[in-house]
């Protein structure tokens, strides 16, 4: 680090300390020439996951959105929570492999769609309603007898 006094580039960290939440580094530092001490804050540079929406805005991934449909599709459902924060887990872990740190919402929908069948049927149906946004009972049906076809 430079001094922000004499502009020397040597110095010697005298204490650290971690924030409460874990996010950043802050050291006390003492400069090897003038020996006054300075604080610098150490902080990871994340650059953020993003969804690409479909009608092309960006925003940020929020997984606490991911599970919150998630706990609707399967309200009054047998599934563990533990199992839904898994699923999101497993999504947010594809999102962080795509070198662009990016997906489209159709891409996360499909993601989600394929792990919810696996654990339980009417969530995946419930949750496949709100997010392929049938418009009618008739494509509602094709959904459903096509997760029939498959099933067995």
């Amino acid at each position: 680090m430079t001094c922000p006094f004499c502009r020397h580039r040597q110095d010697r960290v005298i204490d650290s300390r971690e924030s409460k939440e874990g996010d950043l580094i802050r050291r006390r530092r003492e400069c090897l020439k003038c020996n006054r001490r300075f604080t610098t804050y150490e902080r990871s540079d994340e650059i953020p996951y993003m969804v690409v929406k479909r009608d092309g805005r960006r925003e940020r991934f929020e997984r606490q959105k991911v599970l919150e449909g998630l706990l609707r599709a399967c309200e009054k459902r047998p599934v563990p929570v533990a199992k839904l924060a898994e699923v999101v887990d497993a999504v947010e872990s594809e999102l962080a492999e795509n070198p662009d740190r990016e997906m489209a919402t159709g891409a996360i929908g499909e993601l989600v769609l394929d792990r919810l069948k696996k654990l339980d049927k009417i969530a995946y149906v419930r949750f496949a309603s709100v997010y392929r946004d049938f418009q009618d009972a008739e494509s509602f049906l094709v959904e459903l007898k096509d997760l029939f076809e498959r099933g067995k």
